[in-house]
């Protein structure tokens, strides 16, 4: 008589939730929509029982590999996904918690009764997880399913993380990693995201991106070299950071070539090729804003975009016939200092900008560009090309404005290279960037003729 009483309350529970109008039951109705001909409670019970069968495939492998053998394996995981869900099911949130509370119970006698052992927290940890797991695949399968995936592979990677962490990552990497964290998530949200200063000509949102773009660039470059070593990874790391900022790579090859004359040449090449994936950028920019602007630039872009790859390659070939043996490829991953010179640096200029903007004003299309040029190059060609797209002006006549935009972002890149990096850096990065302007100039007045 119990038994029926309770598939009873079970049964009127599942149809009542079946049928619930509710937002939770909505999305789980909207990530089955695909198999419309199959029950949501079936499929979310399914997605529970595939669930606990994952993690408990991946724990129960793991039990056997220890010294001491676990108490929870392939069927406790696929039980306590099921009571998450089931639980869920009969009695909504409340009883979900109470299941949990008595999961954590049960968990909590065994861990003590094996404490002498001192076997861990982690399987303790991830019956809980399967448990709410096993609640939250009746609301939203799908992204229980997904979250189930990614806490099996964090539990069979335990080796490799340990490995990782332990000899793999030095003291000034990690404290490298905290240092980009705290930037990015704590000091970011907190500045105003508005101008403000003399002519409103300061975001200190806008500058710490800034910042943090420069650190991001160094972190690239350190663990391109990591992998691959100085000779491989700098010029790759350069061309990669070019498509995030060119200007900020400059910077970060500036600060890594101070650190020994094995890296100048390889972070010289990153700096020319960072020029090449600006290129690449403005056309792709081109293409999605205006293909008549894109046609009345593509030869100074070609012939810009060929002169940058040459002199790259050629510090690239002198680089990799050069050992750099002697780099400390665990060293740090970022300057902080140079990313906050590079910040300063690139305001000042922004502030010179904007006080002949209103000194002098900026109504004219080339006053424009080359205003704008001296921090970003692609939104200039944007601001260019939509005044073609509008009629403003004809394309042939977009040309121009936007190599005086690359000329004056190519000042721009000189300055922070003379300030961010050693002499020897700043000579080679000035004359590629010279031969880079250049080409683009005798590009345009090869389409004049």
């Amino acid at each position: 008589m119990a038994a029926v009483l309770i598939f009873g309350t079970v049964k009127g529970q599942i149809t009542s939730i079946a049928r619930s109008p509710g937002a939770d039951r909505e999305h789980s109705r909207n990530e089955l929509a695909l198999m419309p001909d199959l029950d949501p409670v079936i499929v979310s019970l399914a997605t529970a029982l595939g669930i606990g069968l994952l993690i408990g495939t991946e724990r129960e492998r793991r039990k056997e590999e220890g010294l001491q053998r676990s108490a929870y394996g392939l069927r406790t995981f696929t039980l306590a996904s099921l009571a998450g869900a089931l639980s869920y099911i009969i009695g909504g949130a409340l009883l979900l918690a109470v299941a949990i509370g008595a999961i954590l119970g049960l968990a909590a006698l065994a861990y003590w009764r094996g404490a002498s052992a001192h076997p861990g927290l982690t399987t303790e940890i991830a019956l809980l997880s399967t448990v709410l797991l096993g609640g939250l695949s009746i609301t939203r399968p799908a992204l229980s399913a997904a979250l189930a995936v990614a806490v099996a592979i964090l539990l069979n990677a335990r080796t490799a993380l340990h490995r990782f962490v332990r000899t793999v990552l030095s003291e000034e990497e990690i404290r490298d990693a905290l240092t980009f964290a705290a930037a990015t998530l704590i000091v970011l949200p907190l500045l105003p995201d508005q101008q403000i200063g003399p002519y409103d000509a300061f975001n200190p949102h806008a500058i710490w991106i800034i910042v943090i773009l420069v650190m991001g660039v160094g972190a690239l470059g350190h663990i391109t070299v990591r992998l691959l070593g100085a000779r491989y990874g700098l010029p790759l790391a350069g061309f990669a950071s070019g498509f995030i900022s060119s200007t900020a790579t400059v910077a970060a090859m500036g600060a890594r070539a101070i650190e020994g004359p094995d890296l100048l040449l390889p972070a010289t090449a990153g700096v020319v090729l960072s020029t090449v994936a600006t290129i690449v950028e403005m056309a792709l920019v081109l293409v999605a804003t205006n293909l008549k602007a894109l046609g009345a630039v593509a030869v100074p872009l070609i012939w810009a975009g060929a002169a940058a790859v040459f002199y790259g390659i050629g510090f690239s070939f002198f680089a990799l016939r050069k050992d750099s043996g002697g780099v400390d490829e665990r060293g740090q991953a970022f300057s902080p200092w140079a990313a906050a010179i590079f910040a300063a640096i690139l305001t000042a200029i922004l502030f010179v900008s904007r006080v002949m903007a209103e000194w002098f004003g900026a109504s004219g299309v080339v006053a424009t560009a080359a205003l704008a040029g001296f921090a970003n190059t692609t939104s200039a060609a944007v601001s260019v090309a939509t005044l073609v797209g509008t009629g403003k002006i004809e394309a042939p006549e977009a040309a121009f404005p936007i190599l005086i935009a690359l000329s004056t972002n190519t000042i721009t890149k000189a300055v922070l290279a003379l300030a961010a990096g050693s002499r020897g850096f700043a000579w080679r990065v000035v004359v590629g960037l010279a031969l880079v302007i250049l080409a683009a100039w005798a590009g345009w007045w090869y389409g004049l003729r």
